[in-house]
Parts: C-alpha cells; sequence; structure tokens
C-alpha cells in the first residue's frame, strides 16, 4: 500500500484512508435522550466550573460486556455533544480490572490528525485484539490491568464521531476535550478523585501539551491532572526533521532503508526545510506553515516513503493493509458489525478508521509545523512529562525525540542533559529492553524493539514501564 506523505496517522504518514465520503459529513442518527442511561447538560456543569460548557451536553450508557466480550470490566460508552457546532464526539471507558476506586484513570489519544483511538484499544493498548478472524481476543498486558482507560474519537468526525463541522487545529480541540471530562468526571466523581493522566502517541505529541495547557488553566476543575505521556510524537518539528536522515541511512540503530544517492538528496534538502520550518516558528502564519509541511514532507519522508518499508517500523516492509498493518482491517471490519455498532449506542452508519480529509484541514491551517514543544516548560512547572519512543520507527524516531527533549529551554536542561541514561529492565531486575533519563520530572525513554506503537509490539514492556511511571517511580518528590 502507497503512503501520502502529507498524513500523520497512527503515527504519520498514511495510506490512501480517505474514503469517496471522507469531505463530507457522515450518516448519522441521534438517539433521543431517553435511550440513554445517563445525560449530563453542560448548563448544570457552568456554574460550578470554568470553561464554556454551556454549550456541551454529555450522554452514557452502560456496555453489557457479555455482548461483546471486550473485558468483563464495567464499561460506558456515549458521546459528548456540542449543541452549538453540531459536533459529537465518541469515548469508550473501560473500568480497572485490578482497583477501580483507587487505580488512575487514563485517557488515550491515538493521532492523525484524524485517527480513531480504537486503533490503540483494539490493536496496542486496550483490553482486547481482533484476530484475522473477527475474533475477540485477550490482552493479558492491557493497560487497564491497574487503571481505568477512557479511548476517546476525536477530533470530529474521526472513528465513531460525527458532525457537520471540522475542527482543524489542536487548541479548537483542546476545548472538546476539556469539555468531555469535565462532564464526564461529573456525571461519574467516583473516578475524579483517582489521579488522572494524559497518554498518546504520534500527531498526540501535539495534542497532549495543547490539551494539558487547557486542563491546568483551569484552577476550579474537577480533573486532578498528574501527568502526561507522548509516545513516539511529533513536537518539535524543527528539531526532529533533522533526524529523518540519520534514521533512514543507518544511524539510528537498524541498518539503512536508502541508499547514498537518497541520503544525499535528504542533506541537500534539509537547509531549506530547516529554514521553512523556522519561518513558521517565528510567525505563526498558516500559509507559511501549510508550505513548511508541503516541502519538508515531500523531501524528507518522501524517499524513504518510496522504499515501500513500513515508515513505522525500519525492520519491516509495508503489509497488504490499511497503514500498512493488515490488522487494522481486521479492527475495522468488526467495528462495523451491526451488533458492535448497536451494543456501543454508536449514532453513525459506519466505522472510519482515519479521516484524511481531518488531515489535510490540519496541515492548511498550519498546526502540523506548529512549535508545540514551547508549552511543555510551563507543563513541567505542574505536572511531570514522559517521553517514550520505540527505536525501530522511522516517522517519529526515537533521534528526534531524544534530540528535542535534550534541546528543551526550561530550567531543567542542564540537570537533565546531564544525567546518565539507565537501563531499563522490567521491575524484577530481568533483561534490559530500554534506556531511561530523568530529571526534575522530565523523563526520557529509548524502548529497544519497538517500532511506532511500542505497546503493540512490546506490551509486556511497555505495560511495565506505564505502571511503574503511574505509580511515581520517575517523579521528582
Amino acid at each position: 500500500m502507497r503512503f501520502s506523505i502529507l498524513t500523520l496517522v497512527l503515527g504519520v504518514a498514511s495510506s490512501a484512508l480517505a474514503r469517496d465520503s471522507a469531505s463530507r459529513p457522515k450518516q448519522n442518527f441521534r438517539k433521543p435522550d431517553n435511550q440513554w442511561d445517563h445525560v449530563v447538560k453542560g448548563t448544570d456543569v457552568q456554574a460550578q466550573r470554568s470553561g464554556k460548557l454551556a454549550n456541551y451536553n454529555l450522554r452514557a450508557n452502560s456496555v453489557d460486556p457479555s455482548r461483546l466480550g471486550v473485558d468483563v470490566v464495567k464499561q460506558f460508552s456515549g458521546y459528548l455533544d456540542d449543541t452549538q457546532s453540531d459536533k459529537h464526539l465518541f469515548y469508550w471507558f473501560f473500568e480497572s480490572r485490578n482497583d477501580p476506586a483507587n487505580d488512575p484513570v487514563v485517557l488515550w489519544l491515538n493521532g492523525g490528525p484524524g485517527c480513531s483511538s480504537m486503533t490503540g484499544l483494539f490493536l496496542e493498548l486496550g483490553p482486547a485484539k481482533i484476530n484475522e478472524n473477527l475474533q475477540v481476543v485477550h490482552n493479558p498486558f492491557s493497560w487497564n490491568n491497574n487503571a481505568s482507560v477512557i479511548f476517546l474519537d476525536q477530533p470530529v468526525n474521526v472513528g465513531f464521531s460525527y458532525s457537520g463541522q471540522q475542527v482543524t487545529d489542536t487548541v479548537a480541540a483542546s476545548k472538546d476535550v476539556y469539555a468531555l471530562l469535565t462532564l464526564f468526571f461529573h456525571q461519574f466523581p467516583q473516578y475524579a478523585k483517582q489521579p488522572f493522566h494524559i497518554a498518546g502517541e504520534s500527531y498526540a505529541g501535539h495534542y497532549i501539551p495543547i490539551f494539558s495547557q487547557e486542563i491546568l488553566s483551569h484552577s476550579d476543575r474537577n480533573i486532578n491532572l498528574k501527568s502526561a505521556m507522548i509516545g513516539n510524537g511529533l513536537t518539535d518539528p524543527l528539531t526532529q526533521y533533522q533526524y529523518y536522515r540519520p534514521m533512514a541511512c543507518g544511524d539510528g540503530g537498524y541498518d539503512a532503508v536508502l541508499d547514498q544517492s537518497a541520503c544525499q538528496s535528504m542533506d541537500d534538502a534539509l537547509p531549506r526545510c530547516e529554514s521553512m520550518i523556522k519561518s513558521c516558528y517565528d510567525s505563526g502564519d498558516s500559509g507559511t506553515c501549510s508550505g513548511a509541511t508541503s516541502f519538508c514532507n515531500n523531501a524528507m519522508l518522501g524517499p524513504y516513503e518510496q522504499t515501500g518499508k513500513n515508515v513505522y517500523d525500519v525492520r519491516k516492509n509495508c503489509e497488504d493493509g490499511n497503514l500498512c498493518y493488515a490488522g487494522l482491517n481486521y479492527i475495522s471490519d468488526w467495528l462495523n458489525q451491526q451488533d458492535v455498532m448497536q451494543a456501543l449506542g454508536v449514532e453513525v452508519t459506519g466505522f472510519q478508521d482515519c479521516n484524511d480529509n481531518i488531515n489535510s484541514n490540519f496541515v492548511s491551517s498550519g498546526d502540523w509545523m506548529k512549535p508545540i514543544h514551547l508549552t511543555v516548560p510551563k507543563l513541567l512547572e505542574q505536572i511531570p512529562v514522559l517521553v517514550y519512543a520505540g527505536d525501530a520507527d522511522f516517522i517519529c524516531n526515537w533521534l528526534g525525540n531524544q534530540a528535542w527533549t535534550n534541546a528543551l529551554d526550561w530550567p531543567g536542561h542542564d540537570t537533565f542533559n546531564a544525567a546518565t541514561p539507565q537501563s531499563l529492565r522490567t521491575a524484577n531486575g530481568g533483561q534490559e529492553y530500554g534506556k531511561v533519563k530523568s530529571a526534575n520530572n522530565f523523563t526520557f525513554m529509548q524502548i529497544f524493539g519497538a517500532g511506532h506503537m511500542t505497546p503493540m509490539d512490546q506490551p509486556e514492556r511497555a505495560l511495565d514501564f506505564i505502571n511503574r511511571w503511574l505509580t511515581g517511580e520517575w517523579v521528582s518528590k
């Protein structure tokens, strides 16, 4: 399957994902409120919380675990509605398998921009996988082993979400996510007192800092945000785009994918790419930023894409499946079954894993090349931040993520850079599976033998470091 170099998906650079209907509103059928177990009106919450909540409502239904067999724990699914803009965001919540009354809550976000977090649920870190026979298979390494997890389809028109409107940038999307969490924890206060963590991968390297910033801006929030976790993310393009050539040409720990001529073409293009990104950083102009995205993705991602190798894993060729993974086809086929959609209370006629139109809108608005890393120092004043990267990924590779975390201008810069990377081993002292460097609540991890989707490639080890992060192992006291 060929890639469009203008599309960041689970990660970045997606295939011809767009369905013919991608640019049109999804067919939908709004169910009346009396068909939902819980309905929260934003107008009832507005007096208690800051932010523009009056236009939002939250609907939730209990999901019968026996109908779908994804897990035996308590589950809720439903929609956040923006009644003013006719936006409807779908979510699916799973309680912790361990101690939901005390275990933390995690919000998981896939990237794109424009890809469903149901991918993360069933391909990576959720309670179950879907096999080639469309059977539900238990995942013993699910992140809900010790945490309750919310999987959210955002921005609108991703996955089971729908709207006649479009969200075209990360800041606008942050308002919807803040509203969803506020209303969710209002309806389910039993989860509001637990520590809350926001996590995701790829373009979530944009989402997570901005969404965390939005949450923390509300002093009267009912969201007990304790940390942010970014996996193989795109956060500081000016720094990260320097490392596409090294990763593709054998300097990232794996064999070179490109020949000397292609590597030289990337070297030749880098100065102009960097200049264009710098202009975007300086001006914030949407046209300037969009132009930088177009040029840099063609010049720095194009040569790799043309090889037919998997952009999410330099060790692999691209499979015949969505985004090079046949498993994504199984997930889409399973979610598009009528009994599944009925059990989840879905209000659209079908599931769409990625929406290329959303991606194009984010690119056109200039969002892609924005200097999101500039928000991180303020976050670090209030919460710990973890950046982890599977070291076989090309598209948001570990070299670039290591580089931007080292380059970040913040009060802890010198201490962080002077810290010695330590071996990352399972808690019982098992085999080394990565390196970790941490100082002043900022942590970077290199995960060995994992591509873009670390929890998929190294499920047991991903669960190990996430559980330890959630219990504060690398957090400054």
